[in-house]
């Protein structure tokens, strides 16, 4: 499979929310994210956004929008997605002071990987570990 050769990721998971903008206040202040850009339809809805954390990104939108991608994610159920971090308990803490549910608290995993999960405003579980396995192309 070939990369972007650039240092960009190769693969961004894409996510629909009822409220997107909440989606965004949440996995900025609580997990960590980085907003790098939000587009807006004229009625106020997330058109398209970009969200980062380390050398990965996920991208979201508002359910509604009424393009391709929305009808497809019409009756899609929560996903999950694992995002890689250096310090496990630290950005646990981060997410509890913030509110977020959790659905596993820190954890040492046989595997050798340190992970936590939590659910966000609409139900996606979002795992937060440092199993970061190496991808050779």
């Amino acid at each position: 499979m070939a990369g972007t050769g650039d240092g960009r990721p190769s693969i961004y998971p894409t996510l629909v929310y009822a409220d997107a903008k909440a989606a965004i206040r949440q996995l900025t202040e609580a997990f960590g994210f980085t907003e790098l850009s939000v587009y807006e339809g004229e009625d106020g809805s997330v058109v398209h956004a970009e969200l980062v954390q380390g050398n990965g990104g996920v991208m979201l939108g508002s359910k509604g929008t009424g393009g391709v991608f929305d009808k497809a994610m019409k009756d899609a159920g929560p996903a999950g997605v694992y995002v890689v971090v250096d310090d496990v308990d630290a950005h646990h803490r981060r997410a509890v002071e913030h509110g977020a549910e959790i659905v596993m608290p820190p954890t040492d995993q046989d595997y050798g990987s340190r992970d936590y999960m939590a659910r966000d405003l609409e139900g996606n579980i979002w795992s937060f570990g440092t199993y970061a396995p190496e991808i050779r192309a």
